[in-house]
């Protein structure tokens, strides 16, 4: 059981409570937040992305190591530093980003990266739209899915908008690139205009023959489209003191349960593994939102059972 996750890994600065203007150097970015949550899980993960050749792209390659990642891009680049998002939050814990990345280290992920992969071995293979926003990463990201789809492998996109890197005329022309290869789509409430609106949900999966469409809702839990079918997912009811990395922490469960199920091509799929993936991947995300940061808030898998029994 793998799952390979390429694209970005960067730094959030993350608001310190009580401390205005003040913030904590936090390892995130939405690829590796999944890695990271899959590997606690108990399920080999790998990173495929680039980081910069400094203390902040160092910090990154130790976070990976020590939640044993496979990192599948060793050597640190010269050519650009890492990528840093600086986070606001709000009153209910809801955040947003500000971007110094122009470029960052992540973008430089080129054809060659790919090349030397062996994407026979992986299971599942996952990346999300940030990766799509430069080259020359679009097009080795672009080029891995399709590697991954001619396999019959299980490919997952993440639309992950984010409204200060690009438009969302620009982000929508290079998501229908890798929609046609996406057999598991998540997005948030946020991005239902990139499908055409809620009730355009299964006319947009059949257009781009996607098996799988889960729409989180943040504490209004999340719903599952597959088949022709809807089910809710109910969040855990708590309260948020920081909601970045919460829908990496359920997508993480989501797949590692989906593969503990064993589910590794579409034909495997029922709605009932769905909903118990989607259960799994609530609480994993609802123990997530409880504590400051990005991946030092992903829980492990003993803590999601614990908490669901």
């Amino acid at each position: 059981m793998k799952v390979l996750c390429i694209g970005e890994m960067l730094i959030d600065f993350t608001p310190v409570n009580g401390m205005n203007n003040t913030y904590t150097a936090n390892p995130g970015g939405a690829p590796a937040n999944v890695a990271v949550s899959v590997a606690r899980n108990g399920i080999e993960a790998g990173f495929l992305g680039k980081l910069g050749n400094d203390d902040f792209g160092k910090l990154l390659l130790k976070t990976l190591k020590d939640d044993n990642v496979r990192v599948l891009v060793g050597e640190l680049t010269e050519q650009a530093t890492t990528t840093l998002a600086f986070v606001t939050l709000n009153e209910a814990g809801e955040r947003s980003f500000t971007f110094a990345r122009k470029p960052g280290a992540d973008m430089l992920l080129c054809e060659e990266d790919v090349c030397a992969v062996d994407f026979s071995e992986w299971d599942i293979v996952h990346a999300g739209s940030v990766s799509q926003s430069g080259a020359p990463e679009k097009d080795a990201v672009l080029s891995a899915l399709k590697k991954a789809k001619d396999l019959g492998k299980l490919v997952s996109f993440d639309i992950n908008y984010r409204d200060k890197i690009w438009s969302f005329d620009d982000c929508l022309r290079e998501c229908k690139k890798i929609f046609p290869l996406t057999d598991l789509l998540k997005i948030s409430d946020e991005e239902l205009p990139f499908v055409g609106g809620v009730e355009n949900i299964p006319d947009f999966m059949k257009e781009y023959d996607i098996t799988v469409l889960v729409l989180t809702l943040g504490k209004d839990g999340a719903r599952i489209f597959y088949d022709n079918t809807t089910c809710d997912i109910p969040s855990m009811k708590v309260k948020a003191v920081d909601t970045t990395g919460a829908g990496d922490a359920f997508w993480g469960g989501f797949l590692s349960s989906m593969l503990r199920q064993g589910i590794t091509k579409t034909s495997d799929i029922t709605m009932d593994k769905l909903v118990a993936a989607g259960k799994y991947g609530a609480v994993s995300g609802g123990l997530c939102v409880q504590r400051p940061g990005g991946i030092p808030a992903l829980p492990f898998k003993a803590d999601i059972e614990k908490e669901k029994n």
